[in-house]
């Protein structure tokens, strides 16, 4: 079940409805029954891989829980038995094409040919997802940063949550439990909250519907054929992509925050205007901040952190960043691009030492608006260009992309008229500016204040809250891309495969 689709439409005010005539006792078992049906609008087998991963954790929380801290080798033997078990079920549903495919390149190389596998494998929807936070919640269990659920439809309403299941925060044990353990004791309603919610949800759907969505026609107009394309159309196409990649992964987010607020529920932030970072270790403190703080908390500062020595610090900069591209996807091209931020943030820690001396001997204002948005714009050419790998089907697909730009760039390209028949027309293309105009002054408004769209509205006198709200809304139903029978400019548009 979509968050975009007419099923959820009716699915989350029934399930709020409900929510809060039930009487407090029962409302943790109707929110982990909803849960379920949520996740099984994807594929009812779904459920039971979830449940199998829900059960494993659940019983070695309590395992590790059971024995003293000084029995530490029985605690982290049921540890990595929880950890490898659930690590063994990912691998398999998400990576044993890419491993059966990259062992068998491998074996090629020496005149051995593996047969192609018999084996039909459907990648569970939010199976990276829902097995970091319930790993998460077992290390936290060892650390005794919390203690062990005892209740299992408390933890299995934890790992299930409906609103963050598929596509994150992926939330913290120490933060979701005791608001899920509160819902039976704390009151029934909070006008703030659920107002700050549906803001939320409604910025979601502005993004996702009227950004995002609009931005794929583009991009899956060019990419599949970006050779017959020129520089400047592949330069668009790139800068197209990291709005709707942007727009898509944090309308999700939103519309995940404001769904749980309405139910009470506070769920982690998980982008913060990503775009206004001055450098690669900036921008992943703003983007996907619940996957980041989760690689940082669990694979980084385990490894050695910064607590060792410079090329031992640089090693683990590299695994972290390495394990976030696996994660995104099964394929090398994944990989590559994780590769590349932690280059790029190893090589800027490298450089430090020598900027900082070259802004001194040159008394270079580093606190000047030209200066910040120099480092800005500088950023955000990094992340275009990695990304572009993180789109490309292959390496040398992505690899070859960029040359094109380099060999076939023509300015005037942008005077003849040629961009508007990529996917969206002159039209099309003025409704986008709004909107990512629209999007800039929300992030704008966050690097001010640190404060969200929510706040933004609520930070303004009735008339323009009612204004703001209305403007948003009428853009959804106007201009907002719905579903798959949608055409912009006689270009089909599909839901993006997340």
């Amino acid at each position: 079940m979509q968050f975009t689709s007419f099923t959820f439409a009716v699915f989350f005010p029934v399930v709020v409805l409900i929510f809060y005539i039930l009487p407090k006792k029962a409302r943790q078992i109707w929110l982990l029954l909803a849960s379920y049906y949520f996740y099984m609008g994807w594929n009812p087998k779904y459920a039971l891989l979830i449940l199998t991963s829900t059960v494993i954790t659940y019983l070695c929380g309590l395992g590790i829980d059971m024995f003293s801290a000084e029995k530490k080798r029985v605690r982290k033997a049921v540890l990595l038995a929880g950890i490898l078990s659930n690590l063994g079920i990912l691998v398999f549903f998400k990576y044993f094409y890419f491993l059966h495919d990259s062992v068998a390149a491998v074996v090629s190389l020496f005149g051995i040919h593996m047969k192609a596998s018999s084996l039909d494998i459907v990648l569970p929807v939010g199976i990276s997802f829902y097995t970091f936070q319930a790993l998460g919640y077992v290390i936290d269990v060892y650390r005794q940063n919390v203690k062990a659920e005892k209740n299992f439809i408390r933890y299995a309403l934890f790992v299930s949550f409906f609103p963050q299941l598929v596509a994150g925060p992926i939330e913290r044990s120490g933060h979701l439990l005791s608001q899920i353990e509160e819902i039976s004791r704390k009151p029934s309603w909070n006008f703030d909250k659920v107002t700050r919610g549906l803001l939320m949800m409604l910025w979601g759907y502005f993004m996702k519907l009227v950004i995002a969505d609009r931005a794929t026609a583009l991009v899956d107009t060019v990419f599949p054929i970006y050779y017959m394309f020129d520089g400047v159309a592949l330069v668009l196409t790139m800068i197209m992509f990291g709005f709707q990649l942007y727009c898509d992964f944090a309308s999700y987010s939103a519309i995940a925050i404001g769904a749980s607020s309405v139910l009470g529920i506070e769920l982690c932030p998980n982008f913060a205007a990503p775009f206004f970072s001055s450098s690669v270790s900036e921008f992943w403190r703003r983007w996907h901040i619940s996957l980041s703080s989760w690689l940082r908390d669990y694979v980084y500062i385990p490894l050695g952190g910064n607590r060792c020595s410079r090329v031992r610090k640089y090693f683990n900069i590299m695994v972290t960043f390495l394990t976030s591209g696996i994660w995104h996807g099964a394929s090398w091209h994944f990989v590559l691009w994780g590769a590349l931020q932690g280059i790029f943030i190893v090589i800027g820690d490298m450089l430090r030492p020598a900027k900082t001396k070259f802004h001194t001997v040159f008394h270079v204002k580093t606190q000047s608006v030209g200066f910040r948005c120099g480092q800005v714009c500088m950023t955000y050419l990094l992340f275009l260009v990695s990304f572009t790998f993180f789109r490309a089907p292959t390496i040398s697909d992505g690899v070859y992309y960029l040359e094109r730009i380099v060999r076939h760039f023509d300015i005037w390209a942008l005077l003849d008229g040629s961009v508007y028949t990529l996917g969206l027309d002159a039209k099309e293309m003025l409704v986008f500016g709004i909107a990512v105009a629209i999007l800039w002054i929300v992030d704008w408004y966050y690097q001010k204040k640190k404060a969200y769209f929510d706040t933004l509205v609520k930070n303004q006198c009735l008339a323009v809250q009612y204004l703001i709200v209305l403007t948003l809304f009428v853009m959804i139903l106007v201009f907002g891309v719905y579903g798959e029978g949608y055409n912009l400019s006689l270009i089909h548009i599909s839901e993006p495969t997340r």
